[in-house]
């Protein structure tokens, strides 16, 4: 079947005629990540309606958590008191002239890049709207998420986003819609560079003459134990990056050179990219 939001609505199984609770536009990775650990946490799988039309993800949402998925929307999104907008941005016109009508009561929680609060209102009759922006790790529960909600969304509600959002990691409210742009290229894209220089340090090991698993599993714990010292220190990266630099000794010589070809200058200018291509997906 097509990937398509618009068709015939179709009925679900017996397991979405109940009152749902939380409804899923889209059960793609990120969606599966929240889905997955609201489970775990104890949610009953009934309580969840998602519309999912890519028929392979459909048997993986049933094998995995027992969710019979809807190829198209239906009336029963309508009893959802909270939707989540799991479409990838360019699809989400579409999406929402299937479904938007069927949740205007809800209130909306996007995880999708770029889509401005003002276009899930627009789409879906309700000012209540959450944007999240959460990353990759999110799905091994490790994430991180930035939050901004809307002046209608109450206290209340704030809270349900983050009780969402809570088996995928962190949450992080951010004050203005326009600072999501930032934690877009922060740590919205971020696990990516992570990777990067992971990739960078493998290749340096094999060419020291490593084994290329020596090499990633020494890049890799190194990675993961320096951000673990990070985040339980009080001090901040600089004097924790000063306390392993010894003047004249080996990682002096690895940061002078770094220093010397600009890496920390193009890093951050590749950050500042980041953040004004999320705004350009936004306008």
């Amino acid at each position: 079947m097509p990937r398509s939001y618009t068709g015939h609505m179709s009925h679900g199984a017996a397991s979405n005629t109940v009152a749902a609770a939380i409804a899923f536009i889209g059960g793609g990775n990120m969606a599966s990540a929240i889905l997955g650990g609201l489970i775990r946490g104890g949610t009953p799988a009934a309580s969840f309606i998602v519309v999912e039309p890519f028929e392979p993800q459909r048997e993986r949402l049933r094998a995995e958590f027992g969710i019979d998925a809807l190829a198209a929307p239906d009336e029963t999104l309508a009893r959802a008191s909270l939707v989540v907008w799991a479409v990838k941005p360019q699809i989400f016109a579409e999406a929402a002239g299937a479904c938007g009508r069927l949740v205007e009561s809800a209130l909306q929680l996007s995880i999708m890049a770029g889509i401005r609060c003002a276009a899930i209102a627009a789409a879906t009759g309700s000012d209540r709207v959450v944007r999240a922006m959460p990353n990759t790790p999110a799905l091994i529960g490790r994430g991180i998420a930035g939050l901004f909600a809307t002046p209608a969304v109450n206290t209340g509600e704030r809270l349900r986003a983050e009780q969402v959002l809570g088996p995928t990691g962190s949450t992080l409210w951010v004050d203005s819609e326009a600072d999501l742009d930032a934690v877009t290229a922060l740590s919205g894209s971020g696990p990516a560079y992570v990777f990067y220089f992971i990739e960078a340090m493998e290749q340096a090991g094999t060419e020291m003459g490593l084994p290329p698993e020596q090499a990633r599993r020494l890049a890799q714990e190194t990675f993961a134990g320096a951000a673990a010292l990070a985040m339980q220190s009080d001090e901040s990266p600089a004097v924790l990056r000063e306390r392993v630099t010894s003047k004249g000794g080996t990682t002096h010589a690895a940061l002078v050179s770094m220093e010397s070809g600009g890496v920390k200058a193009a890093f951050v200018q590749a950050l500042h990219a980041a953040r004004r291509r999320a705004e350009e997906l936004g306008r």
